[in-house]
């Protein structure tokens, strides 16, 4: 395969670091303080605490909504955080030697997971925002830009997607990395998530359209080796493919988990033929997972597979039954994690996936009421909603035992919602608060790993002109080699 030097050139080890400290937004968090300005020292002081093993912070008199069963929910409580660990959970901890965070009027949750996000499309954010077809939405990205994407444009798409994702609240992405054209595409997309603080699973995958060099599934081994040889860190690895055994077979044979895209009859005999082989199993996750018979259902949940739903995508696109198998899920005995997909036609934020799940699920029960079903579901409550965008996202994940909850021996992720904001106050209802009210810029402090990413409502460490530029350079550059004349008021999104 023949390539554009100027445009496609694989870079080597020491560019890609070069490149990768040119655009960062998100690395460095703050190292000077202005006089007088206490948000900056504050936030200091809070970098240092958690730069140490036993460094501490306190989130002091917050509602705690826990997410597990045996801490429960707390009306006024604290977390303590050492390292990057939630290492109690109570009503006024009596705590020494600790930095405080004051989060009286605040809910304290879970970090949101998204179970399933193309990250490396963030420079494409709301540039088809009418597409009602899958069609549609590969016109914008698999069959234009997609196509023209050097290294350095994965690095600033999956920037811009995961600094969006910490400061709406979304510790934790699944980023199925479907553009992965060469070695170094695959290498800038990985820096970009940990540049930027989230907690981050790279499914690595090949591009749906256009030249690329075919080195994945291969390089599977390489990139574990260099970017994962740890099991302690924030970001891992998975493979992102179809129901191909042999990639299967290899992505097992290096302990990685397997994410597929999956909906509809034709794919669910392909699914039903693998199960038949004992090839289903808790290291799968499935996204989307529309439209499928009762067979399938039985085989995902016979085989412990996790499943993620797309409320907004599934409705956008008209993908699976035209709309999010949320109740196939439960009607199968399968709790299922939310994703949002992409951003190409809406927004980062799962507040609106849950309220989408919430409003379809129970537009879903009533008509089957309505349509003479004998046993209709009952309607999902606000709780069963964040479940799916904390507990089981987590589970999707394959990180239960690191995130999800807020329980001690856990790694803090932690999001603290302000409730005195004009348009929450009065809360009345600690988890109606969140999931039917709340949005991103009620979020006050996003904790990862026990990092404070965001605080009193503002990013850390994200340079906000150099993340623009990043942004623009790139966006620039893709609409310059695709020929795409942008227009902001464009009904349908189209090239020439």
């Amino acid at each position: 395969m023949k390539r554009d030097s100027s445009d496609q050139k694989t870079l080597s080890r020491r560019g890609l670091i070069k490149a990768s400290a040119a655009v960062a937004a998100g690395a460095g968090f703050v190292t000077s303080v202005e006089p007088g300005d206490a948000w900056a020292a504050t936030t200091k002081k809070l970098v240092q605490a958690a730069s140490t093993p036993k460094g501490r912070i306190l989130l002091k008199g917050g509602t705690i909504i826990s997410m597990d069963a045996k801490v429960g929910d707390i009306a006024k409580g604290d977390i303590l955080i050492e390292g990057k660990k939630i290492v109690a959970v109570g009503g006024d901890l009596k705590v020494s030697n600790a930095q405080v965070i004051d989060a009286s009027n605040a809910i304290l949750i879970p970090g949101f997971v998204d179970a399933h996000r193309h990250s490396w499309e963030g420079q494409l954010r709301r540039i088809n925002p009418n597409a009602a077809t899958l069609d549609a939405y590969s016109a914008a990205t698999h069959l234009s830009f997609a196509k023209s994407y050097r290294p350095e444009d994965m690095y600033a798409g999956n920037m811009i997607t995961a600094l969006g994702c910490i400061d709406s609240g979304i510790t934790c992405i699944i980023d199925n990395s479907h553009n992965s054209r060469t070695k170094a595409h695959s290498d800038m997309a990985i820096r970009a998530l940990m540049d930027s603080g989230i907690r981050g699973v790279h499914a690595a995958g090949g591009p749906q359209a256009g030249d690329w060099d075919h080195q994945l599934p291969g390089d599977l081994a390489r990139l574990q080796k260099q970017f994962f040889s740890s099991t302690d860190q924030l970001t891992t690895l998975r493979i992102f493919a179809g129901p191909v055994r042999e990639q299967w077979a290899l992505a097992r044979s290096l302990g990685l988990r397997i994410t597929m895209e999956f909906q509809g009859q034709a794919m669910a005999k392909i699914i039903d033929g693998l199960a038949a082989e004992n090839l289903l199993g808790p290291d799968v996750t499935f996204n989307h997972a529309g439209n499928l018979p009762e067979s399938t259902w039985a085989n995902i949940k016979n085989a412990s597979v996790t499943v993620d739903v797309c409320p907004r995508s599934d409705a956008q696109y008209g993908l699976g039954a035209g709309f999010c198998a949320y109740q196939n899920a439960l009607d199968h005995g399968v709790k299922p994690g939310f994703s949002v997909d992409n951003e190409t036609s809406y927004s980062t934020d799962m507040f609106m996936e849950m309220r989408t799940a919430l409003y379809i699920q129970r537009a879903v029960a009533t008509n089957r009421k309505l349509n003479g079903d004998a046993n209709p579901p009952a309607a999902v409550t606000v709780r069963d909603v964040l479940e799916c965008a904390t507990v089981n996202g987590a589970a999707c994940a394959g990180l239960s035992d690191k995130i999800g909850t807020l329980s001690p021996g856990k790694e803090a992720d932690i999001v603290m919602i302000r409730t005195d904001e004009i348009n929450l106050y009065p809360s009345n209802n600690a988890i109606g608060t969140v999931v039917a009210a709340a949005d991103r810029s009620n979020i006050d402090t996003v904790i990862i790993g026990g990092r404070v990413r965001k605080f009193r409502g503002k990013m850390v460490g994200v340079d906000m002109a150099r993340f623009r530029k990043m942004a623009d350079d790139s966006r620039h550059y893709l609409f310059e080699k695709t020929g795409y004349k942008p227009d902001i008021f464009a009904e349908q999104f189209k090239i020439g």
